[in-house]
């Protein structure tokens, strides 16, 4: 347990340590903060700021909150999330709309509305699929543009002693309207450590495969992410 506690302090470290992206070999680092506020058993509301570079986009500041909604719990999913602090994840069907500004250097900013709906699966062996469809509507110096991606994610939980951590694969391609075909391909390798009642992290390895303005330009990232967790309703 203390071993394990150690990787996630020394994560956060990190995380705080780092202001900028870093690049080593075209591996890049990208940073997040998710801040999760329960309002009921049906909706929830959360803040990001990340830096955000999905989908083939240059170094850009992301910011912005989300509103989500959700039926009640699967008692299945519940079970197979019951060390999970997302709660979110034990919910069949959850929707979502948001609003990020975009920070761009060197450009104008940028306006994106977001609207999703992920659908939540208990799968056999004691692993969980989810699979998110979201469309991102952007605004940038009177211009629109629009994308779709569709997000597939296999985790599963396993114990080491008491504690337990959250292995997961993910792919994700994009339809950008810009280009007007599949343009990128992302691939996740990753696992989420939570730490208390409020805390996880969620540390992973990111291929991407970009065919929009560079024909089969590959990048590659690790990310950090910090997600907090907390509620109005007394448990």
């Amino acid at each position: 347990m203390s071993g394990v506690l150690g990787i996630a302090l020394s994560a956060g470290l990190l995380f705080l340590l780092s202001c900028s992206p870093a690049r080593a070999q075209n591996l890049q680092f990208e940073p997040e903060v998710d801040a999760h506020l329960n309002l009921n058993s049906t909706f929830r509301t959360y803040l990001q700021a990340k830096d955000d570079r999905d989908g083939g986009d240059s170094t850009q500041f992301a910011i912005g909150p989300s509103l989500e909604l959700y039926l009640k719990p699967l008692l299945k999913l519940k079970k197979l999330k019951t060390h999970d602090l997302d709660d979110s994840k034990s919910r069949f069907l959850v929707l979502e709309v948001g609003y990020r500004y975009l920070d761009i250097p060197d450009s104008p900013s940028e306006n994106r509305m977001i609207t999703a709906v992920t659908f939540n699966l208990p799968m056999g062996a004691g692993f969980h699929a989810s699979d998110r469809n979201r469309a991102d509507l952007d605004w940038k110096a009177g211009k629109f543009t629009y994308r779709y991606r569709n997000r597939l994610t296999l985790e599963r939980t396993f114990a080491i002693h008491s504690y337990h951590l959250i292995p997961y694969i993910a792919a994700e391609p994009y339809y950008e309207s810009q280009y007007s075909k599949w343009s990128t391909t992302s691939l996740f390798a990753g696992c989420i450590f939570p730490v208390g009642k409020h805390v996880e992290f969620n540390t992973y390895y990111q291929h991407d495969n970009d065919t929009g303005k560079h024909p089969n330009m590959p990048e590659q990232f690790v990310g950090l992410a910090l997600y907090l967790f907390f509620s109005l309703e007394k448990k």
